[in-house]
C-alpha cells in the first residue's frame, strides 16, 4: 500500500482507529475515549443490525461496563439471574443450583446480568455516537494498513471512493472472519465444531410460570443441550439449543423450521417441559459454531487483535463477549500508560491477555464435550456436581469472575 499525500482532519498524534463496530470494537472506542484519545471507529455494514442471541455477562465483564457508565442505559434490558439451575435433560430434575444475584455481586463486587446481544450492542452504540471524541464510519471497507513511525495508515473503501485513516494504533475487531488475523500469518479459515446453535426469543407470558423466573436453566442432553432464561427486562425468553449437527454454512441468522430441530430431540430422552418450551417459538434461526486455534502473537507494532478476531472461542462457558470486553480495557489502558509507543503498548496488551485468553477457550470446549455425554459418563457428570454443590461450584469460578482490569492514569486531556 503506497503512503498517502493528504491527511484526515484528526491528527494522528491521540488518534486510534478501530476496525469494527461489534461489542468489542464499540467498547474499545468506549474506553480508549474515556482515556483521552480520538477514536475512529471503522465498521463495513451499512447500518447496524441487532443480531446474535442473549448473552451472559460475569463480573469480569459488567463491572467494565459499569466503569464506562453504562449501568443506567443497561437498566430497561437486563436481568440479574439469582442462579443458575442444571438439569437432567432426560428426567427433568435439577441437578445441582449455582447461587449467582447478591451472592456473585458481593463475591466478586460486580453483578452477573444477562441480555440480548442487540441491546448490548444498541446501548454501547447510543454511547458511542454522543461521544464527541468518537467518530463512527459504516460502509467502511477495511483493504490494507501500514506501520510506519508515525503509527499507522489504514486505506478504506465506501460508497464514496476509497479513503484514508490515520492513527498512532489499529486495534482490529473484526471478528471470527478477520482479514486483520490473516496479515498476522493465521491465515487459515476457522474450523467447523460440527455442533449446530439454534436461537428463538419467546415471550414470557407464553411459556410456564417456572421458565419466567429469574434463572439461567442448562439443560444437559445426549448430544445436546439447551439454556434459556429471561431477557429484557423479563419479558421475553431467550432459548438457544446446541446439537451435534453437521452442517456448517458460516453465517449468523439462517431461518430454521422447528420440525427439523425437534427432530434432535427424541421424546425418551428429553423431559416433557424442555421439549415443551422447545415447541413454543414458531421462528427460530440457526448458526454453525466455528472456533480457530490459539495463536501466539496478537499485537504486530501498532495493530493489535482484540475479541473473536484474537480468539474466538465456543459458547460453553459464557465468555466470548466477556473476553472480548475484559481486552477492550486492557487494550486502552496499555495506550494511556504509554502514547508514545503504540507498539510496546499494545505488546504489553497481548502479553496480559493470552494467557487467559488460552485458558478460556481450552475450558470452553472442554465444557462442550461434557454437556453432551450420555449413559454412564452423564450419571458420573451429574454426581459429581451434585455432591460438589452450587457455591463450590461457584468459587471454582473465582479465577475467571475476580479479573479486574489494571489501573490506568488519569485522562490525557
Amino acid at each position: 500500500m503506497s503512503r498517502p499525500a493528504e491527511s484526515n482532519n484528526l491528527t494522528p498524534l491521540r488518534t486510534v482507529i478501530v476496525a469494527g463496530a461489534g461489542i468489542a470494537g464499540l467498547t474499545t472506542a468506549l474506553a480508549l475515549a474515556r482515556n483521552g484519545f480520538r477514536v475512529v471507529v471503522l465498521e463495513q455494514a451499512e447500518r447496524l443490525e441487532e443480531t446474535g442471541a442473549g448473552l451472559q455477562l460475569s463480573p469480569n465483564a459488567t463491572r467494565t461496563l459499569i466503569d464506562l457508565g453504562l449501568s443506567e442505559p443497561l437498566k430497561p434490558h437486563l436481568v440479574a439471574p439469582a442462579g443458575l439451575r442444571v438439569l437432567s435433560a432426560e428426567t427433568g430434575r435439577e441437578i445441582v443450583r449455582i447461587p449467582l444475584g447478591e451472592t456473585a455481586a458481593l463475591r466478586y463486587g460486580a453483578p452477573y446480568w444477562v441480555i440480548h446481544r442487540g441491546d448490548l450492542q444498541a446501548t454501547l452504540a447510543g454511547a458511542v455516537a454522543q461521544n464527541l471524541k468518537i467518530t463512527m464510519k459504516l460502509g467502511m471497507h477495511l483493504d490494507d494498513f501500514v506501520a510506519h513511525p508515525n503509527g499507522v495508515t489504514v486505506s478504506v473503501h465506501g460508497g464514496a471512493g476509497a479513503t484514508y485513516e490515520h492513527g498512532i494504533a489499529l486495534i482490529a475487531a473484526d471478528g471470527l472472519w478477520s482479514a486483520t488475523r490473516a496479515q498476522f500469518g493465521y491465515g487459515e479459515p476457522p474450523r467447523f465444531s460440527g455442533r449446530t446453535a439454534w436461537r428463538a426469543l419467546v415471550r414470557a407470558k407464553d411459556v410456564s410460570p417456572e421458565f419466567t423466573e429469574p434463572f439461567i436453566h442448562l439443560w444437559l442432553g445426549r448430544n445436546a443441550h439447551l439454556v434459556h432464561y429471561p431477557i429484557k427486562g423479563g419479558s421475553v425468553i431467550n432459548v438457544v439449543v446446541i446439537v451435534d449437527d453437521g452442517w456448517s454454512a458460516p453465517g449468523w441468522s439462517m431461518p430454521a423450521a422447528r420440525t427439523d430441530l425437534l427432530s434432535h430431540f427424541p421424546v425418551r430422552q428429553w423431559a416433557p417441559r424442555a421439549l415443551a418450551l422447545i415447541g413454543a417459538p414458531e421462528a427460530w434461526l440457526k448458526w454453525a459454531l466455528y472456533d480457530r486455534r490459539p495463536i501466539l502473537r496478537g499485537s504486530k507494532g501498532p495493530v493489535a487483535l482484540i475479541g473473536d478476531a484474537a480468539h474466538p472461542m465456543l459458547p460453553y462457558l459464557a465468555q466470548g463477549a466477556a473476553l472480548a470486553i475484559e481486552d477492550a480495557a486492557v487494550a486502552a489502558g496499555c495506550l494511556a500508560r504509554m502514547p508514545d509507543n503504540a507498539a510496546a503498548a499494545l505488546r504489553s496488551y497481548w502479553t496480559q491477555r493470552r494467557a487467559r485468553a488460552w485458558k478460556v477457550q481450552r475450558l470452553a470446549a472442554r465444557n462442550g464435550s461434557r454437556y453432551h455425554l450420555a449413559g454412564f459418563r452423564a450419571i458420573v457428570r451429574n454426581t459429581a456436581m451434585h455432591a460438589l454443590g452450587g457455591t463450590r461450584l461457584l468459587h471454582h469460578y473465582d479465577w475467571l469472575y475476580h479479573w479486574r482490569p489494571p489501573a490506568v492514569p488519569l485522562s490525557l486531556d
